[in-house]
């Protein structure tokens, strides 16, 4: 047996099955509400459908109910939001500031609050001196700096003009004070940014600022972060700076010339400057070598001549203190020690006699010896 004779016979009652047939229903509740023809009286009685006409109150009510029920189902269904995870909900109660949401579903008064989704993940980031052609990809391959040098041309210390390009990133702090206390959060970064960065530049030579883009830098994100936390009341400020970066510092392009010459005198001029350096640090400490080795050896011989003066004095001291003793016997040991080192160096010897006209020498039989050739026995 089919389900529909299952069914019971009173007949089976139409339900809707798919979302679809809720819609179409619903819709043809409406066109019927709406409708100004009422239902024909069942047969059979001989009375025809009363021509009467509606009262014109009946349909204005009708529409005041049909808006009331809109009215009211709108706010249900905007009293819940939800919040994602990289946003903060700002919630205001008749203008007036209530609560910060965190992600997540949460509940609202309707009509009466006032929702505003921040963004305080996202980095935002600011183009000063030129602007990117095509976001996310690398700046050094994709960007612009034509009709841009108002932002970029700056003026050095010693009246240089100087072309610089940098990005300033920041993000959100406080949404409540990004969204109400600066009309313009956006404008006020590049005003206070091209302020400090041209105050900061200005005090600086234009050697010193090319050679230095890192000090810069830092010192532009310091008081950037200061001017802007001035903006906001109490000192809550909207945002904070994350990084300020010099993409590029270069003299502008008519006098690039004639700085690439500067720059390649002052090459030459290092380079002279680093070989003097290296021939000073070559000879220099020679030369004090030298000097310090001649001065210590004229130190060691004063100490030579010194101690070989106090000996030599203390041994005439010795001898003369014997010689005062014993006056014959130290004469005579002072002769025989003397002739002991004279001697040996002596090649020929003169024998002189007080009754000789002539000297005569003495034979030096051990020279004369030594002279001889040695032979042998047969």
């Amino acid at each position: 047996m089919s389900n529909q004779d299952q069914q019971p016979p009173w007949g089976r009652k139409n339900k809707p099955q798919t979302p679809e047939e809720i819609v179409a229903q619903l819709i043809n509740k409406l066109q019927n509400f709406f409708s100004d023809k009422k239902k024909p009286p069942p047969p059979g009685n001989g009375q025809e459908p009363s021509s009467s006409p509606s009262s014109p109150f009946a349909n204005i009510g009708k529409l005041l109910a049909i808006v009331l029920i809109i009215i009211v189902l709108q706010g249900v269904y905007s009293s819940f939001f939800k919040i994602t995870p990289s946003e903060v909900g700002v919630v205001l109660r008749l203008g007036e500031y209530s609560r910060t949401t965190p992600p997540g579903l949460h509940f609202k008064i309707p009509y009466i609050d006032h929702l505003y989704k921040v963004d305080v993940e996202n980095i935002r980031k600011e183009e000063f001196g030129f602007r990117s052609r095509s976001p996310g990809r690398q700046l050094s391959s994709s960007f612009d700096r034509r009709g841009y040098d108002n932002e970029s041309l700056m003026l050095t210390a010693d009246k240089n003009v100087i072309n610089v390009a940098w990005i300033v990133q920041y993000r959100v702090a406080d949404p409540y004070a990004f969204l109400f206390k600066v009309a313009n959060v956006r404008q006020a970064i590049r005003d206070n940014s091209e302020s400090v960065t041209r105050r900061i530049v200005g005090n600086m030579d234009f050697d010193y600022v090319l050679s230095n883009r890192d000090l810069l830098a830092a010192a532009v994100k310091k008081e950037l972060q200061e001017q802007l936390n001035r903006l906001f009341p109490k000192g809550r400020s909207g945002v904070n700076i994350g990084t300020v970066q010099f993409q590029d510092i270069n003299p502008p392009d008519q006098v690039k010339p004639a700085f690439n010459e500067v720059n390649e005198a002052d090459q030459d001029m290092k380079r002279l400057v680093n070989e003097a350096q290296e021939t000073y640090n070559r000879v220099i400490p020679k030369a004090h070598g030298d000097a310090k080795k001649i001065i210590e050896e004229a130190y060691g011989y004063k100490a030579q001549r010194i101690n070989d003066a106090k000996g030599e004095t203390q041994r005439f001291n010795d001898i003369l203190k014997e010689y005062r003793n014993a006056p014959e016997v130290t004469r005579k040991r002072m002769y025989l020690e003397t002739m002991k080192e004279i001697l040996p160096t002596v090649v020929s010897v003169y024998v002189i006699d007080k009754d000789q006209q002539a000297p005569i020498p003495l034979l030096n039989i051990t020279s004369a010896a030594s002279a001889l050739p040695i032979t042998q026995p047969k």
